[in-house]
């Protein structure tokens, strides 16, 4: 691996690998020491109801199988985490005017100041940093990002 610093500030790929190497257990602990707040401290949370908060926030109602394309998992693991989620008040399933069949997924009103202002703080930090890039430096970050999480989700997986 090389130690050396490119020219003008342009990284290898061995520095940028290990910058990141350093900056992701910080990046990871800072999102581990932003507790859930007080009023979703009693449930048992994974990534996978932050990233279904996070689209109900951001992106506002929709439907369980709209959340499980999102989400890329089946429409029954979103059913569970909805029902978690109910059950904590947090958000709410009601019916769709346009399709009784359907139920529409929102945040409560009563659940929403407590999870903009947990997830808000990220979000203004990322507008923050990304907001100088081009859209597609940004979209580079975020498609690298997910590269990044495919990479290492396949090298974790049990051989099949």
């Amino acid at each position: 691996m090389s130690t050396q610093s490119g020219r003008g500030g342009e990284l290898d790929v061995d520095e940028a690998v290990r910058a990141l190497l350093l900056l992701m257990p910080q990046l990871v602990g800072r999102a581990k020491r932003t507790p859930p707040p007080a009023e979703l401290a009693g449930l048992a949370l994974g990534p996978r109801h932050l990233s279904l908060l996070s689209y109900l926030l951001f992106d506002g109602p929709m439907t369980v199988n709209e959340l499980a394309v999102r989400l890329e998992v089946a429409p029954t693991t979103v059913s569970l985490m909805v029902a978690d989620l109910s059950r904590g008040g947090v958000v709410e399933r009601r019916e769709d005017p346009g399709d009784r069949r359907r139920r529409i997924v929102s945040i409560t009103d009563a659940g929403r100041p407590a999870i903009e202002g947990w997830l808000g703080p990220a979000a203004t930090a990322w507008r923050e940093a990304l907001g100088p890039l081009t859209s597609a430096d940004r979209r580079l970050v975020v498609e690298t990002l997910r590269a990044y999480e495919r990479a290492t989700s396949e090298r974790s997986s049990p051989a099949g």
